[in-house]
C-alpha cells in the first residue's frame, strides 16, 4: 500500500506505519495512551498544585492588584460564590454551541458526501467554503444582530458557519483518503456507489470526521463566546464583557475558567469517541 493510500486511524499505540490521525496529535505532545497508575495521578495533581500554589506565592509576593490578575484562590471563591448567577449564562452558551454545531456538522457532513461523490459541485462551492474559513465569523456578527436581533438567532447562525466549513473539510478529506483496492473490489461484486460509499467510504473516513467534529465545536465555542460579547444580554461571552467593565477580574477568570473546562470536554469527548469508535487499523 503506497503512502497516499493509506488510512487515517485512531491507533491505540505508537507503532505502525499508517497515517495517524489520533485525536491526541493535535495536542503535539501527547501519546494518548491515557494515565495507566496511581503514580501518573500523583505526578499529575503535583504538578497542578505547584504550578496554582507558585502563581499564589508570587502574586502574594509581588503585591500585584486583583485588578491585573486575581489569587487563584479568589479565582476558586469567585467561582463557588458566584455560580448560582453564571449558571444560567452557562446555559445560555451550550444551547447556541449545540444547536448552531448540529446544524453547521449536519450541513458540513452532507455537502462534504456530496462534493466527493460529484467533483463538478466541489469545483462550484469550493470558493465559497474558502471564504467562510477564511473569514472570521465574528465580523458578521454584528449585520446578524442587526437583521434577527439580539436573540439567539444570530449566535447559532454565526456557530454553525464557523463549524461546518471545519466539518465539511475534514469529512472530505477522510472521504477520498480510501484504499483504491478496496473500491475496486467492491465494484468487482457489483457495488453501487451508494453502497460504496456507507460500506468503505463513511467507515474509513470515521476518523477524520470526529477530528472534523472536534474542531468544528471548539471554533464553535469561541464564536458562541465571541458573539456574545459583541450583543446581547445573556451568555458567558456577556458575563465577560460585564465583569471587565466592573473590574471584577475573579469573577472574570472564573469564567474565563470554565470556557476552558468546556473545551477541555469538548476534546475528552471526541477523543473517547474515537478510542470506542475509530480505533481500527488500516
Amino acid at each position: 500500500m503506497s503512502q497516499s493510500d493509506t488510512i487515517p486511524q485512531f491507533s491505540k499505540s505508537k507503532s505502525g506505519d499508517g497515517q495517524s490521525v489520533d485525536l491526541t496529535n493535535l495536542a503535539a505532545f501527547s501519546g494518548g495512551v491515557g494515565i495507566k497508575s496511581a503514580r501518573e495521578v500523583a505526578a499529575i495533581l503535583l504538578v497542578a498544585v505547584l504550578i496554582v500554589g507558585g502563581c499564589e506565592l508570587l502574586l502574594r509576593i509581588y503585591a500585584v492588584p486583583e485588578y491585573v490578575m486575581p489569587l487563584p484562590s479568589s479565582i476558586a471563591v469567585a467561582l463557588v460564590t458566584e455560580f448560582h448567577l453564571i449558571a444560567p449564562h452557562l446555559g445560555y452558551t451550550l444551547v447556541e454551541l449545540l444547536s448552531g454545531f448540529a446544524i453547521g456538522a449536519v450541513v458540513g457532513l452532507v455537502m462534504a458526501a456530496v462534493v466527493t461523490q460529484f467533483p463538478f459541485v466541489e469545483k462550484i462551492v469550493a470558493p465559497y467554503i474558502l471564504v467562510l474559513v477564511t473569514t472570521p465569523m465574528l465580523a458578521l456578527v454584528p449585520l446578524l444582530i442587526l437583521r434577527f436581533g439580539f436573540g439567539y438567532t444570530p449566535r447559532i447562525i454565526a456557530v454553525a458557519l464557523a463549524a461546518g466549513p471545519m466539518v465539511m473539510i475534514n469529512a472530505a478529506t477522510g472521504f477520498r483518503r480510501v484504499d483504491a483496492g478496496k473500491i475496486a473490489l467492491a465494484r468487482s461484486y457489483g457495488a453501487s456507489t451508494l453502497q460504496i460509499f456507507w460500506k468503505i467510504r463513511a467507515p474509513m473516513a470515521l476518523p477524520m470526521i470526529l477530528v472534523g467534529l472536534m474542531i468544528g465545536a471548539i471554533f464553535g465555542l469561541l464564536t458562541a463566546v465571541g458573539a456574545e460579547m459583541v450583543g446581547g444580554g445573556f451568555g458567558l461571552g456577556n458575563r465577560l464583557t460585564s465583569y471587565s467593565s466592573m473590574i471584577q477580574m475573579p469573577q472574570f477568570f472564573a469564567v474565563v475558567l470554565l470556557l476552558s473546562v468546556l473545551g477541555i470536554l469538548i476534546y475528552v469527548i471526541f477523543f473517547l469517541i474515537g478510542k470506542k469508535w475509530a480505533s481500527w487499523e488500516a
